[in-house]
């Protein structure tokens, strides 16, 4: 996996891509409920402010 190197700005936001290595998955969408409930539980671990995410089945984009 790539080591990309970022710039951590306190208060910056971030646009980012998530991709499932099956690309002809529809993991993401079928399981929509689990990917919900995880996504709650880790942002009580660490706390984000979500502006919007965009599921579609193989991946998804989030700021």
């Amino acid at each position: 996996m790539p080591n990309y190197r970022r710039e951590r700005i306190p208060g910056a936001t971030y646009f980012f891509t998530v991709t499932l290595a099956d690309r002809r998955s529809r993991l993401l969408v079928e399981e929509i409920a689990l990917l919900r409930q995880v996504y709650v539980e880790a942002s009580k671990r660490m706390p984000l402010k979500t502006i919007a995410i965009c599921v579609l089945p193989d991946h998804l984009h989030a700021i």
